[in-house]
């Protein structure tokens, strides 16, 4: 059997997405192509369970085309729009299979009843739930690390404080400065950046009074998580990054919306419970200070 899964908007989505396709690959012979972002595309051919993957692009012609070359003989979303739905009613798959939500539900033919919004589950544990629409003799379980990397980690504090839109909580440039500077007492300390980050890289250059390192030059989204990988401790808002560090089971310091739909209990990593360090707004920045100088201390 061939099956396109696809999960086709930002880093974070298409890491929630990570374990219903491991946990496919683990129990069938099935060949898997993922539908995804370009910038996710780097990070999916690093990943063992991911047999091939196709480029969501603004070419529809050319993207039905290739979707309709590998003959599917199912597809499952994760998260679905009008365009999707229709290229993938074009693409003549037997079977669809995705959630019941929007009016895009209408293209697929087997839809899943969610009710997302309820956050009664993680979302991707939503995703995996989309396994038993596929075969209900399937287990729901899949390994963590998502990523095994062979890299040894360092006494290294990373600090990402962009989020490029993508979040609906997190601390002020200020007190990010607080906290690293509290942790350069115990650890290198590296601020990283996102292409859309140039507004929080000039604050912290003109208000940093410390030693620190800049990183922003990484070649693509797996060079990011390697170098995720090989810190102590990950620390950003829930943005893409965050993810990463969950995807290699890199310890997490994250800050939540204070909506439901916007906290932990959605977005948080897919990594060990043990590693992760999660806050939802409103926060108390002296127990967040507190709590990083303690995990400094221990490890």
């Amino acid at each position: 059997m061939k099956i396109l899964i696809t999960r086709h908007d930002k880093i974070g989505d298409f890491v929630t997405m990570l374990p219903l396709v491991q946990a496919i690959k683990k129990q069938t012979n099935y060949e898997i192509i993922m539908l995804i972002s370009p910038i996710n595309i780097p990070l999916a051919k690093e990943l063992g369970f991911i047999d091939g993957v196709i480029e969501y692009r603004e070419d529809r012609k050319s993207l039905l085309q290739e979707i309709k070359s590998h003959k599917f003989d199912v597809s499952i979303s994760g998260f679905i729009d009008t365009n999707l739905g229709k290229l993938l009613f074009l693409s003549r798959i037997p079977k669809r299979i995705a959630p019941a939500t929007k009016i895009a539900q209408i293209f697929f033919t087997k839809r899943v009843k969610q009710r997302r919004s309820r956050v009664e589950k993680r979302e991707f544990e939503y995703n995996l739930d989309l396994i038993k629409a596929l075969d209900n003799r399937l287990e729901i379980n899949f390994n963590i690390p998502l990523l095994k990397l062979d890299k040894k980690r360092e006494n290294i504090v990373i600090f990402h404080i962009g989020f490029g839109g993508s979040s609906d909580g997190n601390l002020c440039f200020n007190e990010y400065l607080i906290l690293a500077k509290r942790a350069s007492v115990y650890s290198d300390v590296v601020f990283t950046f996102g292409p859309d980050d140039d507004k929080a890289k000039e604050y912290i250059k003109s208000n940093i009074d410390f030693n620190i390192r800049i990183k922003d030059n990484f070649r693509d989204i797996f060079e990011f998580t390697e170098f995720i990988a090989s810190s102590s401790l990950f620390i950003s808002t829930s943005t893409g990054p965050m993810h990463l560090a969950g995807v290699t089971n890199t310890p997490t310091m994250s800050f939540f919306g204070d909506t439901i739909f916007a906290s932990s209990s959605r977005w948080a990593t897919i990594s060990d419970k043990s590693l992760q360090h999660n806050f939802n707004k409103p926060f108390d920045f002296d127990n967040i200070e507190k709590q990083l100088i303690n995990f400094l201390k221990d490890n």
